[in-house]
């Protein structure tokens, strides 16, 4: 694949999300002038985020692609110093030693070198040590012209390395930011499919909640109901997800035992969660404080931390002696 025709393809591939998130986007504000046009269901927009989501995926692979050309192309780039480096050595050797010779037959007026082979000795010998003189010059110049052609090939290779890899990094850069701003459009479709749900229940004039009472099989109350069903649907019941309980349990009863409590796992057996999950269980808890007083949150809480809907900030809690206790597997909401 050819950065040319790969950087068209991925062109044509954000073209297609940009016009998908456009007409997801802006199809519910368009107003004709005699009426509206209907509100997406929840239904349809989650068939448009499933293909929206499907493009970005494509994108991203075809950044990690690029991303993984990119090291093999500077691997080779390091090997190819090395060579010259080392071609750069041998080379001043050579060059040195001719330096000399070159300076010995000017010094001698180009007989020097003759007359002190000559000497009293035979002309076998002598012949000899002029045939050894010739083979070291040859030799020399081997080595010059090999160090000439080792440089010649790494230029040429890297000229063709530099300009593949500028390409690379356009392209990549380009395809990073087509990214980042799919990702900001899906977050925005992911939140028009929360706001399809009314909360349910009464609110009070000055904003605050009526608490409700708990129903169901599952025993928690509507509003907690509607805000484990958006966060599952959003983030993904990984390792499960606790509601209500009888009695006080580990971590505290709380508002368990009334149903207005959920605890979203993050790991199984008390153990601690990656940092994959770690992230997630940050995400979760900021969704919950972006959504708080829309959807009845009176609290929550992870990493030994408490985030009140009355103050807006996060507090340090009391040590409760283990992860989960004090909820570091898990982050912690609790409605009205």
């Amino acid at each position: 694949m050819t950065a040319a025709s790969s950087g068209i393809r991925r062109h044509g591939v954000f073209r297609a999300l940009v016009l998908t998130l456009v007409t997801v986007i802006l199809c519910t504000g368009m107003t004709s002038a005699s009426q509206a046009k209907p509100k997406p269901t929840a239904k349809e927009l989650r068939k448009e985020l499933a293909q929206l989501q499907k493009q970005s995926e494509t994108m991203i692979a075809e950044y990690y692609a690029g991303r993984v050309e990119l090291q093999k192309i500077e691997k080779v780039e390091k090997v190819a110093r090395g060579n010259l480096r080392r071609a750069q050595q041998d080379f001043d050797r050579a060059a040195e030693e001719i330096r000399l010779l070159a300076a010995e037959q000017y010094r001698t007026g180009g007989f020097g070198v003759i007359s002190s082979l000559v000497g009293d000795v035979d002309p076998a010998t002598l012949m000899s040590r002029l045939a050894l003189t010739q083979q070291i010059t040859s030799e020399q110049d081997a080595k010059l012209q090999g160090f000439v052609n080792v440089r010649d090939a790494y230029r040429r290779a890297q000229e063709a390395a530099e300009r593949r890899s500028a390409e690379l990094r356009a392209s990549l850069k380009k395809l990073d930011e087509q990214k980042k701003r799919a990702e900001k459009l899906i977050d925005k479709i992911k939140d028009r499919i929360d706001r399809v749900y009314p909360t349910p229940g009464l609110r009070r004039a000055d904003g605050t909640w009526v608490p409700q009472l708990p129903s169901g099989p599952d025993n928690i109350t509507p509003r907690m109901r509607l805000i484990r069903q958006l966060i599952a649907q959003r983030f993904g019941p990984r390792f499960g997800i606790g509601c209500y309980r009888a009695d006080g349990g580990i971590a505290g009863g709380g508002e368990h035992p009334l149903g207005r409590a959920c605890d979203f796992m993050l790991s199984r057996g008390g153990a601690m969660p990656s940092a994959a999950e770690t992230k997630r269980g940050y995400e979760i808890a900021a969704w919950a404080i972006k959504n708080a007083r829309r959807l009845g949150i009176m609290y929550i809480i992870f990493r030994q931390r408490i985030w009140h809907v009355r103050t807006g900030s996060w507090r340090l809690m009391s040590d409760r002696g283990g992860t989960t206790a004090n909820h570091f597997d898990h982050p912690h909401i609790s409605v009205y």
